[in-house]
């Protein structure tokens, strides 16, 4: 099969995304299946086509968030080369230009158009509206949601239960939803894997002693991932146990705002602020720490979570339905609600470290099922009903809909 995957960023940009994203790609080849990628071009103002990889960059202008960038919604250069791809299936990663690209050109040349639904964009508004016409702005984002995922597309994915209810009883999304968690190549975090002279080096590069306890956040600096929760919990912390340190991996529009905070709580010795760190050196970060926590609320899945557990590191997560998929509490990781409830859970696994070892077994046993191949296999089952469906609309026109109808109802 050939599959064109359509993203609004992939590498060398790093985020979550690009992680489901380059992992996807693999997990297809692997299959036997030809992918090429089709993204804006985050180094230059260039097209650029990179035939061994089969990745088609288009050249955009900055949008001002993050490093991404605004690419033409069809560009006539871009179309005339993904022509003679032949693609079966398109699968779109965004919403925006790129995505609308995907779905103008899967519209043109009659091809099954799959969507997954990454980010919830009502929480991130904020960075457009500037905390005006909030409420407008919502229901903005929702009918714009509903349009790219329900309209456009001919089968939708989404990686939690969270994401699946938004739809189906916020949205009212009459089309089918596959929950299908995001994959991660959990191999390449295993210990076993894990070169332990990089990890020594390491330590000593981020000037970790022997008996400092560690707590691992990664994600973009910014104000959706509540990394103030966790700088605040890390003074008090850092009062009853001088050993407990906090690694924050990632850089966004925050970064200088939280080294600043980290100064006034006078946590120079207990936090670390890395920057970003390559896709390559990931898992050494992991295998560095005791604990990974997180007190966002805006996530749809948290493939970081994934990668921690597959470290045999412990998440431990606020309570939000996204974690609640990959993380059973008290079995291979905990759950909080509150900063008191966090910093309990921290001392509580800073005490008993029979416990830590106990849940970090249990992480890593869950991590398994979220291997890229399983990943690939599923989505994969995704295309072969989107072409089928597609190829139903061709044969028998406007009557599909009504055929499709009496088939669900009588499963």
């Amino acid at each position: 099969m050939r599959i064109g995957i359509f993203t609004e960023t992939y590498t060398p940009y790093i985020s979550g995304l690009v992680t489901s994203e380059v992992m996807l790609k693999s997990a297809l080849e692997k299959q036997g299946h030809e992918v090429y990628v089709v993204t804006a071009n985050l180094e230059s103002f260039k097209y650029e086509y990179d035939e061994k990889e089969r990745i088609l960059k288009i050249p955009g202008i900055p949008t001002g968030i993050y490093d991404s960038r605004l690419s033409s919604i069809y560009p006539l250069r871009a179309v005339n080369k993904i022509k003679g791809w032949k693609l079966d299936v398109i699968h779109s990663q965004t919403e925006f230009a790129i995505g609308t690209f995907a779905r103008l050109f899967a519209k043109q040349f009659n091809i099954p158009l799959v969507h997954t639904y990454h980010t919830l964009y009502e929480d991130y508004v904020h960075y457009i509206t500037k905390g005006y016409f909030k409420r407008s702005s919502k229901k903005i984002v929702e009918y714009l949601t509903k349009f790219y995922c329900e309209t456009t597309a001919t089968e939708l994915i989404v990686p939690t239960n969270k994401i699946y209810k938004l739809f189906k009883e916020k949205y009212k999304f009459e089309k089918n939803i596959h929950i299908i968690p995001t994959g991660i190549e959990v191999e390449r975090f295993y210990e076993e894997n894990i070169d332990q002279k990089e990890v020594k080096n390491l330590r000593k590069s981020l000037l970790l002693n022997r008996k400092d306890f560690v707590i691992l956040f990664v994600g973009r600096l910014a104000e959706e991932k509540n990394v103030e929760f966790l700088l605040y919990a890390a003074k008090n912390l850092a009062k009853k146990h001088k050993e407990i340190k906090l690694i924050i991996v990632g850089d966004g529009p925050d970064k200088e705002k939280y080294e600043d905070l980290a100064k006034k709580l006078k946590l120079e010795e207990n936090v670390i602020f890395t920057g970003k760190v390559s896709w390559d050196d990931m898992p050494y970060y992991y295998h560095v720490s005791d604990i990974f926590a997180t007190a966002s609320k805006t996530e749809t899945q948290g493939l970081t979570v994934i990668e921690a557990m597959a470290s045999n590191v412990i998440p431990v997560c606020m309570k939000d339905e996204a974690f609640m998929s990959m993380v059973t509490d008290e079995l291979n990781g905990l759950f909080f609600k509150t900063q008191e409830e966090y910093e309990q859970q921290i001392l509580r696994l800073y005490d008993n470290r029979e416990e830590l070892i106990r849940f970090d077994k249990q992480a890593r046993i869950q991590a398994e099922h979220y291997s890229s191949k399983n990943y690939g296999e599923r989505v994969m089952e995704v295309y072969q009903r989107a072409i089928k469906e597609k190829e139903g609309e061709n044969r028998f026109g406007i009557f599909s809909k009504v055929i499709n109808k009496i088939k669900e109802s009588l499963k």
